[in-house]
């Protein structure tokens, strides 16, 4: 095989050959492919595309590189994945919910990207809890407890470890086909009989427009499905943050909120609705609307929380999180309401404006190397639509000092539009897709 070879077909956008594809990705993992190959593969792909069966070889190609989980636990393995949003801690509720519903969640996860927070920072908001865990302790604690949320390891998927890198300096990000290869690679390490793909659409989320969230949906479950993954996706709305509370400590919050409190909201729709799909789909439930209530169940007479609880035992956190959580989890020093100036409703949310916010605040990256403030955020945000006036808090800002809370109640401000007449609101879910 030639690297050159399987460029210059995919230039000339023939059908590449399946072989040709895994050689190219098992060149990635060990060296094979330059980096400058590699940057010509990834714009060839997102000039030319990929077509179904292409898509399917390279997304199994790239996980074959690596480590792929192999389990024996006698009931369903089930996993969930995001595109990236704000205040979109479903997984911490979810995952711990499934199980206590009969099935198994390995569920790897991200880091925060760009403006959008990640599961694993909000998870290691919690004082003790460690992500880094190998596939054996991994197999342990799901054996055990039914759930963990992990990062991925560098045995897990290291073609895509390379190509992504490689995108993100050749302007190719945007790829649905190098996307989709991207999240399933890694997600399929993890082995899931099931999984339900959450694609958010809106100002705070990657796919701005319905017809790219839709595009990315119809990917991602017709790749998992050639691959032998039953899969479903939900396109929802992110024109504002999912739950009311952006920040790692904070988001934590929310999700205790729903665990320990059973609090009404967006952020418990959505995950009873995700749930719901996947119990279905792993034949754990009767349909969708069935799985649904048992999720919801699961939420209210507290066996998601115990389930949780014992998740972040097993993962060096505290014994008593559930009792105990709200002195436990990190506190800003300064933390201040933000008022409206003007009465209305609020009309708009550059959800993307308010994530980077967070990030100036100290809560993201702005370079990989970055160390995060997990204590820092927005609480008690506003939704849209929303009546406010000088005597009503937009948000509450949670920060380092009043300088870094000076700036983020001007970046707030600036990412809420407020006008006299209330504006129609999105429903939280635009369309199932699979």
């Amino acid at each position: 095989m030639d690297a050159r070879g399987v460029i210059a077909g995919l230039r000339r956008r023939e059908p590449p050959d399946p072989e040709a594809l895994r050689w190219f990705a098992r060149g990635l993992a060990d060296g094979r492919v330059s980096d400058a190959q590699a940057g010509a593969f990834a714009m060839a792909v997102c000039m030319g595309g990929l077509d179904d069966t292409a898509r399917a070889v390279l997304t199994l190609a790239m996980r074959d590189t690596g480590d792929v989980m192999r389990w024996d636990l006698g009931c369903p393995i089930l996993d969930k994945h995001s595109t990236g949003g704000l205040g979109d801690c479903v997984s911490l509720v979810l995952a711990p919910a499934l199980a206590a519903c009969g099935g198994a969640v390995p569920m790897i996860s991200g880091r925060g990207l760009g403006h959008t927070g990640g599961t694993l920072d909000k998870l290691e908001a919690i004082p003790g809890v460690f992500t880094a865990i190998d596939g054996a302790d991994l197999r342990a604690i799901v054996g055990q407890v039914g759930c963990a949320i992990v990062g991925a390891t560098a045995r897990i998927a290291p073609a895509d470890k390379r190509l992504y890198a490689i995108r993100d300096v050749t302007a190719t990000v945007e790829s649905v086909d190098l996307i989709t290869a991207s999240i399933l690679a890694k997600k399929l390490a993890a082995a899931p009989d099931a999984l339900v793909l959450d694609v958010k659409v809106g100002s705070g989320a990657f796919m701005k427009t319905s017809d790219a969230a839709r595009d990315l949906a119809r990917a991602l479950t017709a790749t998992a499905t050639a691959a032998g993954c039953r899969a479903t996706a939900v396109i929802s709305d992110m024109n504002q943050p999912l739950a009311p509370a952006l920040g790692n400590a904070l988001e934590v919050a929310e999700a205790l909120g729903v665990l320990c409190d059973a609090r009404p909201g967006p952020l418990r729709e959505l995950s009873a609705e995700l749930g719901g799909a996947l119990l279905r789909d792993a034949g754990l439930a009767d349909d969708a609307r069935d799985g649904a209530g048992r999720i919801l169940r699961a939420l209210d007479d507290g066996r998601a929380a115990e389930r949780f609880a014992r998740m972040i035992v097993a993962q060096g956190g505290p014994a008593h999180l559930l009792e105990n959580w709200r002195r436990i989890l990190p506190r800003a020093p300064v933390i201040r309401e933000v008022h409206a100036r003007v009465p209305g409703h609020v009309a708009a949310i550059d959800g993307e404006a308010l994530g980077l916010a967070v990030v100036a605040l100290g809560g993201g990256r702005q370079v990989e190397t970055d160390t995060v403030d997990p204590s820092v955020g927005f609480s008690g945000l506003v939704r849209l639509a929303d009546r406010v006036g000088p005597d009503t808090p937009l948000a509450v800002v949670h920060a380092a000092d009043t300088a870094a809370a000076d700036a983020a109640e001007t970046r707030l401000r600036a990412a809420l539009r407020i006008m006299p007449e209330a504006a129609d609101v999105a429903p939280l879910i635009h369309a199932w897709v699979g």
